[in-house]
């Protein structure tokens, strides 16, 4: 059996919240959003099918996020599911590197989609989307998309994240890098 977790304060809750939720295994995507200089984007994990019929996701992201502004602003985001070679884009949009806005776009190939969003050359696939809703809940905002096209590249394995760490889907061992 499991330790149980008391929570007296919300601090506890919060803590005991995190430790619960490493257990559950995400893709790693990176959500793009902006143009030219005003480009930016962030690591996901929170990316989820909300409906076939009418085609939407949902993304969740902290309003605190610098590119919480540049969805708002622009309308349009792309979520782009990270290949297991991919862990590089990862954690330059995760912003652990320091490196913010545009210059997270260095160091590999993107290209335009239909709502002029940034898509991810060699990535699994990437989802072109409008912003058809924003809920604010909390910290986060949940973002509805449109869906206006998709593009399915690679037959590659996903990139994961489990226990805080990148996984392969083939070695739930293999440790690509700890965050």
């Amino acid at each position: 059996m499991g330790a149980i977790l008391p929570i007296a304060t919300l601090a506890d809750e919060t803590a005991a919240f995190r430790t619960v939720m490493r257990h559950l295994v995400g893709a790693v995507t990176v959500v793009t959003t902006g143009l030219g200089d005003n480009r930016t984007g962030f690591t996901a994990t929170s990316v989820a099918s909300l409906s076939m019929d009418p085609p939407r996701l949902l993304v969740c992201l902290n309003r605190q996020s610098a590119s919480f502004g540049t969805v708002q602003g622009h309308g349009v985001f792309c979520v782009n599911m990270l290949a297991h070679d991919q862990t590089h884009v990862a954690e330059r949009f995760a912003g652990r590197t320091g490196i913010r806005g545009a210059a997270r776009y260095e160091g590999a190939q993107w290209h335009q989609l239909i709502t002029g969003a940034s898509a991810l050359t060699g990535s699994l696939a990437a989802v072109d989307c409008e912003v058809e809703e924003v809920i604010v809940r909390h910290s986060h905002s949940i973002l509805i998309g449109r869906i206006r096209t998709v593009e399915v590249n690679a037959e590659a394995e996903p990139l994961l994240y489990w226990q805080g760490a990148y996984r392969l889907l083939s070695s739930v061992d293999e440790v690509l890098t700890t965050a």
